[in-house]
């Protein structure tokens, strides 16, 4: 149990995840052992006998396995998901502080909370991680992974580790992490490590670092929009009364914001994984593994995205064989994920439908 409820509370946890343990011994790649893992996930509309009518969500950086909170357009009416028919699935990843066994959780070899002995983990490990609850209800098949951000390095990864993969669909993100995305993710950190109260990552659960937090999420907001978001946004506007630019204070609240709500190694923990994203590690070249990638494959990029630039989406569908590109028009830059749902609801559901319903599809 997290010694970190107050981060369970809020928009992310107003539908509290089903918490499932698994009391086997896993490895990860970095060789280290839990004794035993928790996992929490939520879950919409019914699993058929087959067990095969899955769609599975995989979530963002600080989100929560609660899908219907921040991918609530695909829920909508008109919206992509029809949970008549789909039994939807969402897993909060290893490493976070909302539910899974993370850096907030109490060791069973210690007693005390990991905090910064958590170890260093990859994408594949959070993919070993969630087919553990795969395999715990029985799943047979899974229709379609969607991710996107980290969600879509999880999906992706799950397509090349996982045969109940049916199909992927992928948004804003690529084959690997850039340098120019490690480094921004670096650079976060190191505001996290400046805070006086980060302690090596051992702090005070009741005095965490949250202005390290703060900074280096204002930092990920600049690049979660686009430089012509937040010149129709905010211009030059003045808050006198806070002697503050609009610019600043937007920055200082959605800093704020999450600080309140997330763990600081959990946000390390994470980013760090986001730079292990390689597809080709210790598999072989980019073009040999992503063109063993043979199931269909929907992949979304962003027109204004500055942290994830669309060129690694359409380099991913030279790459894998079966796979189809859709570009997303906006203003909103790589956050567009969470906000364009028209255009994505369109996007997946005429690729849904030309894979399970191609008459349908065609007339």
């Amino acid at each position: 149990m997290s010694l970190f409820n107050v981060f369970r509370q809020g928009v992310f946890m107003s539908n509290k995840p089903n918490i499932t343990t698994i009391n086997q011994a896993r490895t990860t790649e970095s060789g280290f052992e839990f004794p035993a893992l928790d996992i929490a996930w939520n879950s919409w509309g019914t699993l058929n006998e087959k067990k095969d009518n899955v769609i599975l969500i995989c979530h963002a950086l600080t989100g929560s396995s609660n899908a219907k909170d921040w991918f609530y357009g695909l829920f909508e009416s008109g919206g992509f998901i029809d949970l008549d028919r789909h039994f939807v699935l969402c897993i909060n990843n290893l490493g976070s502080c909302y539910g899974s066994t993370g850096p907030t959780s109490v060791s069973p070899l210690t007693d005390k909370p990991y905090q910064a002995d958590f170890p260093k983990i990859t994408i594949r490990d959070i993919v070993k991680h969630q087919q553990l609850l795969l395999d715990h209800l029985g799943i047979k098949g899974i229709e379609l992974a969607i991710g996107g951000s980290m969600g879509g390095m999880v999906a992706l990864e799950f397509g090349l580790m996982d045969s109940r993969i049916q199909s992927l669909a992928l948004f804003a993100m690529g084959k690997s992490h850039t340098p120019w995305a490690i480094g921004i993710s670096h650079a976060q950190r190191k505001a996290i490590c400046a805070d006086e109260h980060w302690q090596d990552g051992f702090y005070d659960p009741k005095i965490p670092p949250q202005k390290g937090l703060s900074a280096a999420r204002a930092l990920a907001m600049i690049t979660y929009r686009s430089p012509h978001n937040y010149e129709h946004k905010f211009r030059r506007d003045f808050n006198s009364t806070k002697d503050q630019f609009e610019v600043e204070s937007y920055l200082d609240y959605q800093g704020e914001k999450l600080s309140s709500r997330f763990d600081a190694n959990s946000y390390v923990t994470l980013t760090k994984a986001m730079d292990t994203h390689d597809v080709s590690r210790s598999r072989g070249s980019f073009i040999e593994v992503l063109g063993s990638l043979t199931i269909p494959c929907l992949i979304l990029g962003i027109d204004s995205d500055i942290l994830y630039p669309i060129a690694e989406q359409q380099e991913l569908t030279e790459l894998i064989p079966n796979s189809e590109f859709k570009e997303i028009q906006s203003d909103y830059g790589h956050d567009a994920f969470l906000i364009e749902f028209d255009q994505i609801n369109k996007h997946l559901t005429s690729f849904y439908h030309s894979i399970y319903y191609p008459y349908e599809h065609h007339t």
